[in-house]
């Protein structure tokens, strides 16, 4: 039957929507089984799960379960499941749908199980769509189509529409045309099932026979080897003949063999010098790292040594510094008894002009007493009198002498000012220099 062209370009449809029948059947029909490329859909599991998703309780679990799930890549068992599902969407349409699927090529199981084809493939999901939208639950088949990407939803729509204008009504027959397609669909089902099951035999015999092969090779490569070894066997008896090739081997394995004993003796021996010298040096190493540990001990003992002489070394350098100071007070204390000697003198000195000054004020107040003793008529006399008791040279004595009373006073106050001072300040070096050297011992 020769294509239309419209039927041409819904096939091409149908292959390019073929890369995104992941989506369709995940999202639309929600399948257990991956389906990530054309080739998950030609073993027919993924579509008989769809198809129990449309109507379970036609396509039950008895009709699933004899679909086969462990094909691999057996295309014999491929194409006896897709024969099952195209024959239960035929039957789906006519008893379930009462519809008959008129001037539609049917898809070619036998190009998707062997040669997993894009466009035959096609074909048998434009079939199960049609159920899809036909069945009870279509409206909401319909919505989850239309919520589709755009592209894949007019691939779809087109196909729904292309399959659903080859649909047309069953028409009613008689009781006895109906027995006759229930007997003949029964049989039918039986033939497929006879058929699967020779095609599993099938299978199973040629996994046999490969098992049979690689145990025929096995058996050969066993045989030959234990010729191998007869023929090795039956040579080892020559050995003791030395002419023969294996006696000649054998006397060269002797050799051989009482060389690398007599090596073997002198590395043993060499093992054993090496091992007696290990022990001697290991010896000196532990005696090494004691004299180590020793010199290190004294290494830091000289150091705690040479800070300690550091140290008083600083404090000796203090200590002349001090003995210099010690002399220099020495001196000022001298300097200070000379003070102290001239002081005395002056205080001396002081007290014979006291002495001098209360005899004179005392002459002085007994002229004044007798000048008052005096008459007035005679006041010149007694003028001239005092005139001549207090003369100018001890008026000026007089003057002199209270002069540098004054003075003597005022420089012993100033003299014992300064010698406390520097008393004073003697003592609080001496002591400070003392608070130092007992810090410091």
């Amino acid at each position: 039957m020769k294509n239309h062209p419209e039927a041409e370009h819904l096939k091409c449809e149908m292959h390019f929507d073929c890369y995104k029948v992941n989506d369709v059947m995940i999202q639309t029909f929600n399948v257990d089984t991956p389906c990530q490329t054309v080739e998950d859909l030609t073993n027919g599991v993924v579509m008989s799960q769809v198809l129990q998703k449309i109507d379970p309780a036609y396509f039950d679990d008895n009709w699933l379960n004899r679909i086969k799930t462990e094909v691999g890549d057996n295309w014999r068992l491929k194409i006896s499941n897709l024969k099952k599902i195209l024959k239960g969407i035929l039957d789906y349409n006519h008893e379930i749908l009462g519809q008959q699927i008129n001037d539609f090529t049917l898809p070619d199981v036998n190009l998707i199980g062997e040669h997993s084809d894009a466009a035959e493939l096609g074909r048998m999901l434009q079939l199960i769509l049609g159920c899809a939208v036909n069945c009870e639950q279509k409206q909401e088949y319909i919505q989850a189509i239309m919520m589709m990407e755009e592209s894949v939803q007019h691939v779809v729509m087109t196909a729904i529409q292309e399959l659903m204008s080859k649909e047309s009504p069953v028409s009613a027959g008689n009781d006895a045309y109906v027995d006759l397609d229930r007997q003949l669909k029964k049989t039918t089902e039986e033939l497929n099932e006879a058929l699967s099951a020779k095609e599993e035999i099938a299978q199973r015999c040629h996994e046999l026979d490969m098992q049979v092969a690689a145990l025929q090779e096995e058996k050969s490569s066993l045989l030959a080897e234990n010729q191998i070894l007869m023929e090795r066997l039956n040579q080892s008896d020559s050995i003791e003949d030395p002419n023969s090739p294996a006696g000649r081997r054998h006397l060269q394995l002797q050799t051989q063999l009482e060389q690398l004993q007599e090596e073997t003796f002198r590395l043993e021996a060499a093992k054993d010098d090496y091992r007696i010298r290990c022990e001697e040096l290991e010896k000196e190493i532990s005696e090494l790292r004691q004299q180590n540990d020793e010199l290190t001990t004294l290494a830091d003992e000289a150091q705690s040594l040479k800070d300690e002489i550091d140290v008083l070394r600083h404090s000796s350098d203090k200590v002349s510094k001090l003995e210099g100071q010690v002399e220099s007070y020495k001196k000022k204390l001298e300097d200070l008894g000379d003070l102290r000697r001239q002081v005395k003198l002056l205080e001396e000195k002081n007290t014979m002009y006291m002495q001098n000054t209360v005899s004179l004020e005392e002459e002085l107040r007994k002229a004044n007493a007798a000048r008052g003793l005096i008459p007035l008529g005679s006041q010149e006399s007694s003028d001239s009198l005092a005139a001549e008791i207090v003369t100018p040279e001890i008026r000026e004595k007089l003057i002199r002498l209270q002069h540098e009373n004054k003075m003597l006073k005022i420089n012993q106050e100033g003299s014992d000012n300064e010698k406390i001072a520097l008393l004073q300040s003697l003592l609080d070096d001496a002591n400070l220099r003392k608070n130092e050297l007992e810090t410091e011992n």
